[in-house]
């Protein structure tokens, strides 16, 4: 059975691990993620669905997290690393486990929506890009990002993750390696950040 079969039941499955503000976030990048795919020919129910899906573990505890991370051996790297990050991976088991999805681009699409990684898929570039761009956002840059993702996924996905390494090294913050793959990756195929 498709999860969005019962809509409402999964909405209020979702609605449950976050608070309103990130729902609304999340509604938002459904919509966004939606409008994506039909632009760039990418399945709109995945979209949808992983869209929904992308920050299911993002309200949880750091400690609830981690040991969702630890149990299943992510990478060390990972788990040391910026906790922002965590929730992605997390979030890919989680819905495997407690809701049962198996379908490995919607999972791939939580997992690196926050990373990005080397040779994405057109989904994982959607919902990426979705969560970068959907209507509540607020950030410098995020009108660029809107703009070009009108035109061309991989120079809107570039710019973004460029805005976000450089976010990132301004702080003195370590940058993820799938990021700086996702980021290069882009560039090489044309993708200008």
């Amino acid at each position: 059975m498709n999860l969005l079969d019962d809509r409402e039941r999964l909405l209020a499955q979702i609605r449950a691990q976050m608070n309103q503000k990130r729902y609304d976030h999340t509604l938002g990048v459904a919509a966004s993620a939606i409008e994506l795919a039909q632009r760039y020919g990418a399945d709109p129910e995945q979209a949808e669905l992983a869209a929904l899906l992308h920050d299911y573990c993002k309200c949880w505890p750091v400690e609830k997290m981690r040991e969702v991370l630890v149990r299943h051996d992510l990478p060390q790297e990972l788990i040391e690393g910026d906790k922002e990050l965590w929730h992605a991976f997390a979030g890919a088991i989680v819905i495997q486990q407690e809701l049962g999805v198996t379908d490995p681009a919607i999972l791939n699409a939580v997992r690196y929506h926050t990373t990005g990684r080397k040779e994405m898929t057109l989904l994982e570039k959607v919902i990426c890009v979705a969560d970068y761009i959907e209507p509540n956002r607020s950030f410098p840059g995020v009108e660029e990002i809107r703009e070009r993702s009108k035109h061309d996924l991989d120079h809107a996905l570039a710019f973004a993750l460029g805005g976000t390494i450089t976010h990132l090294i301004e702080r003195g913050k370590p940058v993820y390696p799938l990021t700086l793959l996702a980021y290069n990756d882009l560039v090489r195929k044309g993708g200008n950040g």
